[in-house]
């Protein structure tokens, strides 16, 4: 026998009127009354409350009274209307807020943080916001100095040198031994190295810096078609390292105790050049005017301080040139030295910047001397005679070196 449907079930009679269910009548006796019975509910919440029921609320009796007000207030009848005492039917309720899970509408999202801190509801202190002491995307994608190709405007001066080095390799008299994958070269000036397909000759490695938290070197490289560029030594390092073509041309001689092991080396003529600072920094604002940093460079003085910002050696502040002066025939190292050490005197003795990684740098420039100083100076090393003269700091002037009386 199968059994029986709900259809079946409630076809039969009901024998105990299990399903005659009557609906309950409201507390108030009629329909009309409940909404009478939530407006006095509502009533007291006001008088103790001082506003209306939140259906959002966290309390579980308030969020239904709320919810019911919600209800009945859109279709009040007469009967509520006659015991309205306060005018709740009439009062604005506040808003409700949409649930924190939903989505969202479209204008309610703001665009860009600046929408939102432009925000009325939002009350900060600007001093909270404002960024200080960084420089702005579009500067930091604007970059003072680029390690560029530009045509090497002495390069008569390096042709020799470079036909010399091309008949060694073709002789088999040097050898260009591949650059091995991530090794650590560390050129010098004079050393040859064949880059995409180029000699390329460092004729210049700048004093030394710091620049990425790690001691570094600019570099001049001439390349054999005529060409030059000032890339740092980390960068050169790293065009060698990803060029699969790239080879290092071995020096002449059998390692550093040959005579001819150093033959490479260039001495270069070059400019003396004087740069006065233009850093905003209090201290170093006030001593502008005595404060100049003393260099040698084989290359063009603009392009060789282009990147002093970036350069903890200038003081990471853009520079003026005040004064320029040529070598000739002079080793542009021996002069750097020379100068270094004749004012060693006035150098300033905790002079240092605090790079964007927070380490001291110490540079070894910069001297508390004058341009028209350093302009007579070199006069002396040009006449041979800067050994008989000293640097007077107290009187701030070049003088004579007293010669010892003997018996």
């Amino acid at each position: 026998m199968s059994r029986p449907s709900l259809e079946d079930i409630f076809a039969e009679d009901d024998e105990f009127g299990l399903l005659d269910v009557k609906p309950h009548a409201s507390r108030g006796g009629t329909s009309q009354d409940h909404g009478v019975a939530a407006l006095l509910e509502v009533t007291a919440f006001y008088e103790r409350h001082s506003r209306l029921p939140d259906p959002d609320a966290i309390d579980h009796d308030e969020m239904r009274l709320g919810a019911i007000w919600d209800t009945v207030r859109l279709a009040p009848t007469d009967q509520m209307h006659s015991v309205d005492r306060l005018g709740l039917l009439g009062e604005e309720t506040t808003p409700t807020l949409r649930p924190w899970q939903d989505e969202p509408f479209d204008a309610d999202i703001p665009d860009s943080l600046d929408d939102i801190f432009a925000s009325d509801d939002l009350d900060v202190d600007r001093s909270l916001i404002e960024l200080k002491h960084t420089t702005s995307s579009a500067e930091r994608n604007v970059p003072d100095h680029r390690a560029d190709f530009v045509p090497c405007r002495d390069f008569e001066q390096f042709i020799d040198r470079f036909e010399s080095v091309q008949r060694g390799l073709e002789a088999g008299e040097r050898q260009a031994s591949p650059v091995r994958k991530w090794s650590v070269i560390e050129p010098m000036e004079g050393d040859f190295f064949i880059r995409n397909g180029l000699l390329a000759m460092i004729a210049e490695k700048s004093e030394m810096t710091a620049r990425g938290g790690a001691r570094d070197h600019r570099l001049r490289v001439i390349f054999s078609n005529g060409t030059e560029s000032d890339p740092l030594m980390s960068s050169f390092r790293k065009s060698l390292n990803d060029d699969k073509t790239a080879r290092m041309v071995q020096k002449v001689g059998l390692g550093p105790l040959d005579p001819e092991w150093e033959s490479n080396q260039l001495e270069l003529s070059g400019t003396i050049y004087v740069a006065r600072s233009r850093s905003e920094n209090p201290e170093l604002k006030n001593q502008r005017m005595i404060l100049h940093k003393i260099g040698v460079t084989s290359q063009d003085v603009a392009r060789r301080v282009a990147d002093a910002r970036n350069d903890p050696t200038f003081l990471l502040a853009p520079v003026d040139i005040v004064a320029t002066y040529s070598l000739q025939n002079l080793s542009r190292r021996k002069v750097e030295n020379l100068l270094h050490r004749f004012f060693a005197a006035a150098r300033p003795a905790e002079l240092f910047v605090t790079d964007r990684f927070g380490k001291k740098v110490f540079p070894k420039e910069w001297f508390y001397v004058l341009p028209d100083h350093v302009g007579q100076a070199v006069k002396l090393i040009e006449d041979g005679t800067l050994h008989q003269h000293r640097y007077d700091v107290e009187r701030q002037k070049i003088v004579p070196k007293h010669k010892h009386k003997t018996s």
